[in-house]
């Protein structure tokens, strides 16, 4: 029988991408210097949160010195510094940082995820590695079953609908777009919280934390 824990393993144990596997373990290896001390995760990062979740977050991948450094997804580096205070704000996060996967950290009602679960060269995942990730966040779906499916950027968006069979002339992606997947599951839409976004003012804190109370908003609807 599937359970998230077997299916955390199996993430873990990936080696699918010659490619993704080269790079992360290169990364690993090297470090960077303000890491030096560090042991690095180096390996696919699973999902993380809470296993009753009707919230599901999907990113795009670890970052080379953020997630496959601390082995949790967002943690270690901006994106996670710019995600774990709106989640805090929200109610979801019980904490406004996430340094570790050893730190008391927990999600309420959240359980995040990833379309790749390695991290890329340039941040880049191909196609075809994306493909090989997709039955891990199908594995995922189909145990949470969630009322709520936030897709940060449109990588993540777009790996939805192929898993839900929605093709995208019905389903744009912007900041804010709220769909409906089907009479059960709602699909909302946000900016990624890159720097190359949160720097540019292209995603703002008013902005993020517009994404979450809608999300709240949301599950009020389907209580």
């Amino acid at each position: 029988m599937d359970s998230l824990p077997k299916l955390q393993e199996e993430i873990v144990a990936c080696r699918k991408c010659p490619r993704l596997v080269a790079w992360r373990e290169q990364v690993a290896h090297e470090k960077r210097r303000a890491y030096q001390d560090q042991e690095y995760w180096g390996r696919p990062v699973p999902g993380f949160g809470d296993p009753q979740a009707r919230v599901l977050v999907v990113g795009l991948a670890p970052g080379a010195h953020g997630s496959n450094r601390t082995g949790r997804q967002f943690t270690g580096d901006a994106s996670g510094d710019f995600l774990y205070p709106a989640l805090h704000r929200a109610g979801f996060a019980g904490s406004p940082q996430s340094v570790s996967r050893f730190d008391d950290l927990t999600l309420a009602d959240m359980y995040i995820t990833a379309s790749g679960r390695c991290a890329p060269p340039g941040n880049k995942p191909a196609p075809e590695e994306l493909n090989n990730c997709q039955p891990y966040l199908e594995r995922e779906i189909a145990l949470l079953k969630p009322k709520v499916i936030v897709a940060l950027g449109r990588i993540a968006f777009e790996r939805v609908l192929r898993i839900y069979s929605q093709t995208r002339a019905g389903f744009a992606f912007f900041h804010g777009a709220v769909h409906a997947l089907n009479d059960n599951t709602w699909l909302v839409c946000s900016y990624h919280p890159s720097q190359q976004n949160t720097l540019t003012g292209k995603l703002t804190v008013e902005m993020f934390d517009a994404v979450w109370q809608t999300v709240r908003g949301l599950l009020k609807e389907t209580q």
